[in-house]
């Protein structure tokens, strides 16, 4: 079967929503015998929804344009930003223009802001006198700023966490720890980048805690990316209760390979300057929209993608695009089916970046109506197309809507079972109880451009997102139609 041959796949997908013969008899129940009630009406109907959902997604460019305006009109969206509070306002307008009942949620955010990015080498094997060696380099999210004059420290470079652990803490007091190591492009490329991406993002996230536990003064890292196009790739990091923070910035790859090739050869000394700092805290919003269920309207089925983004490009791939992709599944559904049994609710996160408080925010919000969740999916890798769905959840409430889950999933590669939620947002809820969904999508475009200034509207592909649609919006026409 094709990637999406959904047009063979649709007559299955409608017997296991509204139950034919073999799929409806109970285990061991002889199938002539199971109910024989005549649903031809009803499958017909559906069929005929199926079919129509599936046709818009397969032309539609409401979601591209979405993107086109968030990243374009208003541009990089980082929490607590004018533009951050611009995409609220806009992504409410258009889906009170859809005809959704909308509210916002109120989420408390960090407002975190960058400053001066500086770095250079200031001495190191072979170099000509009265020179310096530009290096690229942009501040992590959320750390916290060098002197206005710098740093100047001796460069050590780390391959590894057990490197750096097996060293005597007076080798790392007082330099500048350089954590050099790699995405692995091969795995990537080959179709593994959620583990190469684990893999390598670990030292973003986690070594400048470590490198301040053994007294270093700063912190590099290679950047997170496929190391290219020698582009800086921020990120959040974070430190330990207790451990003293430093500052930390991610260099390019060809700039972490420079220095490391460097240090082989004798001492190297570099400069950093970094002066990002922290606003007073601001009030933001998750946006929320209901298409009101006519016959549950309590079970929620929830589609969502996150509005707020980092500043060095404008968000486009990241999550401009799951933005889009989430309000044209809703738009498409509510086309066809204006009144669906189940309320469908997209969710336009705030500050998942730096921070995940909108999650938080709204698990804490509906805490006492998320047993009715029914399902929630996130979209957050882009454009890329849909090779399977991931999943996590209890086999009880992944169980209840596995049926869909494999009638939708099976054509395109398959259902994930995964022990994480597959959105960061989603991660509040879904330790909840709520199934956590998400396309797995094929990320190799996406990680070139990821947390990067590269990351523009010129990067988005519209045939690909409407693949991501095409599977999706099928999906939550079914979740939100019970038998």
């Amino acid at each position: 079967m094709s990637w999406l041959d959904i047009t063979n796949a649709s007559m299955v997908w409608t017997l296991a929503l509204f139950g034919s013969a073999p799929l409806s008899a109970n285990p061991g129940q002889n199938p002539s015998r199971a109910d024989t009630k005549d649903t031809t009406s009803i499958m017909s109907q559906t069929q005929s929804s199926a079919d129509a959902v599936r046709d818009m997604a397969h032309k539609s460019s409401y979601g591209y344009e979405q993107v086109r305006f968030l990243s374009n009109s208003i541009g990089p969206r980082l929490t607590g930003s004018p533009q951050a509070a611009a995409a609220v306002t806009y992504v409410a307008q258009q889906m009170r223009a859809l005809g959704l009942e909308v509210r916002l949620e109120p989420v408390t955010v960090r407002h975190w802001v960058r400053g001066r990015e500086e770095a250079e080498l200031v001495r190191y094997p072979g170099q000509a006198e009265g020179t310096r060696q530009r290096i690229l380099v942009t501040a992590l999210g959320n750390t916290v700023a060098t002197p206005d004059e710098g740093i100047t420290a001796p460069l050590l470079v780390i391959e590894s966490f057990v490197q750096l652990e097996e060293l005597p803490a007076d080798q790392v007091k007082g330099k500048i720890v350089l954590f050099d190591s790699r995405l692995d492009d091969f795995a990537a490329e080959a179709g593994r980048w959620e583990q190469a991406y684990a893999t390598a993002v670990q030292y973003r996230s986690n070594g400048p805690s470590q490198a301040a536990r053994k007294g270093a003064v700063a912190t590099l890292v290679r950047s997170v990316g496929s190391g290219r196009f020698r582009l800086a790739h921020t990120g959040l990091t974070t430190f330990q209760d207790g451990t003293r923070q430093i500052p930390a910035g991610a260099v390019p790859a060809e700039d972490a390979e420079l220095m490391a090739e460097l240090a082989k050869e004798g001492a190297v000394e570099i400069h950093l300057v970094l002066t990002p700092r922290d606003l007073p805290s601001e009030q933001s919003y998750n946006v929320i929209a209901d298409l009101k269920g006519n016959q549950k309207s309590e079970e929620i089925v929830l589609v969502s993608g996150h509005l707020d983004s980092w500043d060095l490009g404008t968000g486009a791939l990241d999550d401009a695009t799951g933005v889009g992709i989430a309000m044209d599944v809703v738009r498409i559904v509510k086309s066809v089916c204006p009144h669906p049994r189940r309320t469908i609710r997209f969710v336009g996160w705030m500050n998942e970046e730096n921070g995940g408080a909108g999650g938080r925010a709204y698990a804490q919000a509906h805490a006492s109506d998320l047993a009715n969740h029914v399902a929630a999916v996130e979209f957050d890798y882009g454009d890329g197309r849909p090779l399977a769905l991931n999943v996590a959840g209890t086999d009880e409430r992944v169980g209840a809507i596995s049926n869909v889950l494999h009638t939708i999933g099976d054509p395109i590669g398959g259902v994930l079972r995964v022990s994480d939620s597959p959105g960061s947002d989603l991660e509040p809820i879904n330790e909840a109880g709520v199934p956590a969904i998400s396309p797995l999508q094929d990320a190799r475009h996406y990680f070139d451009y990821h947390h990067s200034a590269a990351d523009t509207f010129d990067k988005v592909r519209v045939d690909e997102m409407r693949r991501v649609v095409e599977v999706i919006a099928p999906l939550v026409y079914a979740l939100a139609h019970p038998d």
